[in-house]
């Protein structure tokens, strides 16, 4: 999380409202300036970022501003076309911080973000106004109601398909809703954050964990309405979840990171033929390392007298490996779900060390 003293929070709101970008109206809270000149609004944009940039820097040099909020992903070489990838990883292993960058939200310590072509830092408007992004963490604007809204988006985004708008107010049975944002339920602010991102039909969908705390069945609504999108428009998505059913249920490809790394990186059902888990006596191999040297062999863990090791490779071809390199026979081989294939590529070695 950023750590930011009011001080610098105050100064960045006085910039924003001397370049003419923000006003105050007394007893109605901040605006963005509806008569901000359409022609000016890059050059705006541009100035906003300098401003931004060189207060973020003096909040950094000044202690307010902690170095851990960008973490640096050490493999970045990835490329997503007209498919679904899905982000699997634990908590702070990378993948908010990958999609944060991809959305300028964030800038890398190291390395370069490419999206459209585009750096997401340096043509911000270029590249979010062919992106939809929906993340868990998301705040719609609590004052404002649906109608409210999707105006300012049709304003934002000259794509807007009200026709797209209707079908799924409609599917959503919110049509004629004239709630605040503030009064819907966690459920319907999930949907209408989804239909402010996909109704301007973009090409490339970002979902950051954006069903969690969604009851099945909304869940399920959710990713079916995201499915759907993607067959009929061609639209691309990044998905990130701890919910395995829901990557399964997504297909395409999977990119496991963990500790800023990627562990995996495959098509659904290459993972779901191609990949098992080998159960080899602790006592029939010293250590982990000798494992993982073997061809194909992605991670070895302990677990209380066996190795567990994930290997490419259907289960009696990982048997004969097993057998020609270590002279092991009768070894237990498996294909496992992919939540079992997550736990064995980034468990901890801990029940290891309760059985010693």
């Amino acid at each position: 999380q950023l750590v930011i003293a009011p001080l610098t929070v105050k100064k960045a709101y006085d910039e924003l409202e001397a370049l003419g970008f923000i006003e105050t109206q007394r007893g109605r809270g901040t605006f963005v300036c509806a008569t901000l000149p359409q022609p000016d609004l890059e050059k705006q944009i541009g100035q906003i970022r300098t401003a931004a940039r060189k207060l973020l820097s003096q909040a950094y040099l000044a202690g307010f501003l902690f170095p851990e909020v960008v973490k640096a992903l050490e493999e970045t070489d990835r490329e997503l076309t007209e498919e679904v990838l899905g982000l699997l990883g634990r908590n702070g292993s990378g993948k908010t911080t990958l999609i944060r960058i991809a959305m300028g939200m964030l800038f890398p310590q190291a390395g370069t973000v490419r999206v459209f072509g585009l750096s997401p830092t340096d043509d911000p408007v270029a590249v979010k106004k062919r992106i939809g992004y929906v993340a868990e963490e998301q705040v719609l604007p609590a004052g404002s109601n649906i109608r409210e809204l999707f105006a300012f988006h049709r304003y934002l985004f000259p794509t807007w398909d009200s026709a797209l708008e209707r079908q799924l107010l409609d599917r959503f049975g919110l049509t004629g809703n004239s709630q605040k944002i503030k009064q819907l339920s966690k459920g319907q602010a999930r949907q209408v954050a989804l239909m402010c991102a996909v109704c301007h039909r973009p090409e490339l969908l970002i979902l950051d964990e954006p069903a969690g705390g969604l009851d099945p069945a909304a869940r399920r609504e959710f990713l079916e309405t995201s499915i759907q999108l993607l067959n009929r428009e061609g639209t691309a998505i990044l998905f990130s979840s701890h919910h395995m059913n829901d990557v399964e249920r997504l297909g395409g490809r999977v990119v496991l990171l963990d500790d800023g790394k990627v562990r995996l990186d495959r098509q659904l059902d290459q993972i779901h033929e191609d990949h098992c888990v080998a159960m080899i006596p602790r006592s029939a191999v010293p250590d982990a390392a000798t494992l993982e040297r073997l061809p194909g062999c992605l991670r070895a863990r302990p677990v209380f007298d066996d190795w567990h090791a994930v290997f490419q490779g259907t289960p009696d071809a990982v048997r004969r490996e097993l057998h020609e390199a270590l002279g092991l026979d009768g070894i237990r081989c498996v294909r496992v779900p992919l939540e079992e294939l997550f736990v064995e590529m980034v468990g901890s070695n801990r029940l290891a060390e309760a059985s010693s």
